[in-house]
Parts: structure tokens; C-alpha cells; sequence
């Protein structure tokens, strides 16, 4: 299913790529470094984030062949590829095609070289595994520790700031804006210190969720929120600390000020309250 829905994302890239090679010639080396010289998503892949995040210790040659062979081994990861792929495309509305993501979303990139040191950690290559860690936060301005747990669906929009603690975990369908916090309060040293973010969650951008706590299915984290307790499911908080002002069904507000308080996510409005 995987194999077959990535070769058709792979057909619909390459063609794109014809496409704008004939509006953009300026960038043929580009387009045949990064996708044309490739057999696939997951080859073209595995030169992308080899070369964003080579370095003179660790060629980028080398780097590829180490993707490369974490992607032939391990056939979930190109599920975990196109599902991500496929959430920006029906979430983003600033995105239109294949290419873009692949080619330019650093969010998009982050999170893929993140599964990729999430299984080196997995295998006991825990010091490439922080490595490459180390390169995702200084290229892509995204740090997420590599033995968090991210399912698959998954969008970082605009990406620059996120940080996600070791003991997170976000499950699928999770949209998440720039400059969240998956965090600790400083006040735990226990194994599970960070949050876990159940399916279909929205994080607004700015928002801190801190602790060993839990989001609920479908909620909403309002931007700038800082949330320091378990969410409801199906709920939309807002606010220091973070309060519910609705769920789904319910459109009463606590106070004025809640009311006048708007949060938009792509262009859409969650609630009168949000």
C-alpha cells in the first residue's frame, strides 16, 4: 500500500519538476540533484537531508548511505513518509503539490531526519543517534530528542522553535505550529516528565504544554497558550495558564475577554472563543 502510494507521489514529483523546469531552467542542477538523478521518493529523499545536514566530520556521501540504508531495512518508514506528506497537502492550503514539501518545508524535513535518529536511538546507535539530533536543531531550528515517540500524519508547520522532550509522545493526525513546546516543568526527574498528545490535536504556535500530561483526542491549543494540566477531549483551551473556553457542541464563553479573543489555524475559526 505504502509502496504503491509513494510511487505515485514519486510520478506526480517527477513530473512536476518537468513541469517547472521549463518555467524555471535557472534551476535544472538543482532539480536533478535533488529529484531526477533519483529512482525514488525515498533515494531522493535520503540526498535531501544528507545534504542539509552533512558535515565536514560526517561527508555527506556517507550520510546518504546511512539513510539509505535505514529506509531499505525498514519498510514502516516509508508509511511514516507518505502519511506526513499527505497531511500537509490536505492541511496546508499554502501547499499545492508534492514538490514542496519534499524540496523546500524544513518542518517536513525535521521530521523525517527525527524518525530517522528515533531509530538509530531504537538500535542502540545512540551516539549518531544524538548526533544527527544535533544537526536537526542547528539546520532545521527544530529539536526533538530522538527517543520521543511521533506517529505518522504529522505536520510541523513553519517548524523553527519546536522542542520536543524524550518521554513525548504524539500520536497520529498531530498538527503542531513553530516555537511549541513539548516540555518538563523542572519539577520531575521521573522516565515520563513530558506530555502526550493524542490523535488530531492542534498546537497553536507559541504554546507550551509542560509535564507529564495528557492532551485529549481532537483538542485545540490556542497560540501562546501555556497548558499545565490534562485537556479534555474535543476541547479548545487558551490562555496563562491555559483554561477551556469551548467543546464541540458548545459556543458559551466564560467572559468577554475570551470572547473577543480569536484564534485562527490556516484560515479557519475554531469557536467564537478561541
Amino acid at each position: 500500500m505504502s509502496f504503491s502510494e509513494s510511487s505515485k507521489i514519486w510520478n506526480k514529483i517527477v513530473y512536476q519538476v518537468s513541469c517547472s523546469l521549463k518555467k524555471e531552467p535557472i534551476l535544472s542542477d538543482f532539480y536533478q540533484n535533488s529529484v531526477l538523478q533519483h529512482n525514488n521518493l525515498l533515494d531522493s529523499l535520503s540526498y535531501i537531508l544528507a545534504n542539509k545536514l552533512s558535515t565536514s566530520s560526517i561527508s555527506e556521501k556517507k550520510m546518504q548511505i546511512i539513510f539509505h540504508d535505514i529506509y531499505i531495512h525498514n519498510s514502516s518508514l516509508l508509511n511514516f513518509i507518505v502519511k506526513d506528506i499527505n497531511a500537509i497537502l490536505s492541511r496546508d492550503p499554502v501547499v499545492t503539490d508534492y514538490l514542496t514539501p519534499l524540496l523546500y518545508l524544513k518542518g517536513f524535513h525535521a521530521l523525517e531526519a527525527y524518525r530517522l535518529s528515533h531509530h538509530l536511538w531504537n538500535t542502540k546507535k545512540k551516539s549518531l543517534s544524538i548526533y544527527l539530533q544535533n544537526r536537526i536543531s542547528t539546520v532545521f531550528s527544530v529539536d526533538i530528542h530522538p527517543a520521543a515517540c511521533i506517529g505518522s500524519g504529522v505536520m510541523l508547520d513553519h517548524a523553527t522553535g519546536i522542542v520536543i522532550g524524550e518521554s513525548a509522545i504524539i500520536e497520529d493526525n498531530v498538527s503542531i505550529f513553530h516555537s511549541v513546546t513539548l516540555g518538563g516543568t523542572g519539577k520531575n526527574n521521573s522516565k515520563n516528565r513530558h506530555p502526550t498528545i493524542r490523535k488530531e490535536v492542534v498546537i497553536g504556535a507559541g504554546a507550551k504544554i509542560l509535564g507529564n500530561i495528557e492532551v485529549g483526542f481532537g483538542a485545540k491549543i490556542g497560540a501562546g497558550s501555556i497548558v499545565v494540566k490534562n485537556v479534555p477531549s474535543n476541547v479548545t483551551v487558551v490562555g496563562i495558564p491555559a483554561r477551556i473556553v469551548n467543546s464541540i457542541g458548545n459556543n458559551k464563553f466564560s467572559s468577554k475577554e475570551e470572547k473577543n479573543n480569536l484564534f485562527y489555524i490556516h484560515g479557519f475559526q475554531y469557536g467564537d472563543g478561541i
